[in-house]
């Protein structure tokens, strides 16, 4: 029985809005952990022009590719393994990059991994989309937000809400430049990086 989260079916479609207007002119979109594959599948069933490319880690990647094998519209591609540390990522260049609820279940090191990776595969032009809750000037946009930090840090003192300004910095480091900030539902954002053609 394939694992259904709750959390994506609510968000899927407020997301999708975004992504439609920001992805707009991409056709290749690679998903840094996909985790039960929801989104994948109807990101890609609603965005037929993207090649939509899922990843996972470990025990993970199973029920993914199994989601993906019996739901997968013919634009979203088998999932592969992407450790976000790894020194080079196992897919080609691509003209987005897209991730949700990640960043804040990473340690740092990882999420630094993270924007280098997207740094060697984005394309130019290119465009990141990272979804979920963000801290700005160190504060949080939610009471509700502030608690669920402190939950994260109490399960793994590694983990946590991340800093806007921390993030750009590293975004900034891998030739991106922000874009937008668009506010979604239970105080979650889409932040939007892009990298622009060479001129």
């Amino acid at each position: 029985m394939l694992t259904l989260s709750e959390a994506c079916e609510r968000n899927k479609d407020p997301i999708l809005a975004v992504l439609a207007g920001e992805l707009a002119a991409s056709r290749s979109v690679l998903e840094v952990g996909s985790g039960t594959g929801q989104h994948a599948v109807y990101f890609a069933r609603n965005l037929a022009h993207l090649s939509w490319q899922p990843t996972e880690v470990g025990a993970e990647l199973g029920p993914l590719a199994e989601r993906i094998r019996l739901e997968g519209p013919p634009n979203l591609r088998p999932a592969i393994a992407l450790d976000v540390r790894a020194h080079s990522w196992p897919v080609e260049r691509v003209d987005a990059v897209f991730s949700a609820n990640t960043l804040h279940i990473m340690a740092w090191d990882a999420v630094e991994a993270f924007f280098r990776g997207v740094g060697a595969v984005l394309g130019a032009p290119g465009v990141l989309c990272v979804y979920g809750p963000f801290r700005y000037r160190d504060g949080y946009t939610s009471e509700s937000n502030a608690e669920f930090d402190r939950y994260l840090r109490r399960r793994d003192r590694l983990s946590g809400i991340r800093d806007f300004e921390a993030l750009e910095r590293l975004a900034a480091a891998a030739g991106l430049a922000f874009a937008a900030d668009h506010v979604m539902p239970a105080n979650n954002q889409i932040l939007v990086w892009r990298r622009r053609r060479a001129q």
